[in-house]
């Protein structure tokens, strides 16, 4: 049974999207061992527990430096003994440390069409905001591995989503958004191609 640990900092959506397909059987041969949030009162935590699965949280705000936090994550994360790593909204630099010890095992959804409207500084809203703003007529999501860049790691998959005349941020949002995928198969959430990857490696 592969463990996936979920890493998110809002309400959590895709974590619900991801509990889901475990519950319902199309993503198979994995549990959600825990779930890791560096907020505090966020409803992720609630969705969770909800399911009996354990969740933690790591903020910033409690440790003098980042250095601390950065120490205070990777152990958490490391308690969970996880064999993939789903950052679904998790709004954190990840700690090069932790990249090290978990590379090719960290998987991050990106709410365009990468390398258009990534890096620093596009997340949530301001992604669609921008894509508006440029104009583009086709967006969507992506599905990558995580390295030390922001959004720059090895693609797994994306999906594309068609901008409409009437569209606004929100609107764009709500259709990029990785929940509001109905092809199960190809859901961000259900990433089969990193999850074999990993069974591969521990079989080798």
């Amino acid at each position: 049974m592969l463990r996936v640990v979920v890493m998110v900092s809002g309400g959590g959506t895709n974590l619900q999207a991801i509990l889901d397909a475990v519950d319902n059987g199309k993503i198979t041969n994995a549990e959600v061992a825990a779930v890791i949030s560096n907020n505090e009162g966020v409803y992720a935590i609630e969705r969770a527990k909800k399911h009996g699965v354990p969740a933690f949280v790591v903020t910033p705000k409690a440790y003098e430096t980042r250095d601390a936090f950065d120490e205070a994550l990777l152990e958490t994360v490391k308690a969970c003994k996880p064999d993939l790593i789903v950052l679904a909204g998790f709004l954190v630099k990840i700690p090069a440390a932790m990249i090290e010890a978990y590379r090719n095992k960290i998987i991050n959804i990106h709410p365009s069409l990468i390398p258009s409207f990534c890096g620093v500084g596009y997340y949530g809203l301001k992604v669609h905001e921008a894509a508006l703003a440029r104009g583009v007529k086709v967006t969507g999501a992506t599905v990558h591995y995580v390295d030390e860049g922001t959004d720059t790691g090895p693609i797994l998959f994306q999906k594309a989503v068609e901008v409409q005349p009437d569209d606004t941020p929100k609107t764009l949002q709500q259709r990029v958004h990785p929940c509001a995928d109905r092809d199960p198969h190809r859901h961000p959430g259900t990433d089969r191609t990193a999850a074999e990857d990993v069974r591969r490696k521990k079989r080798g």
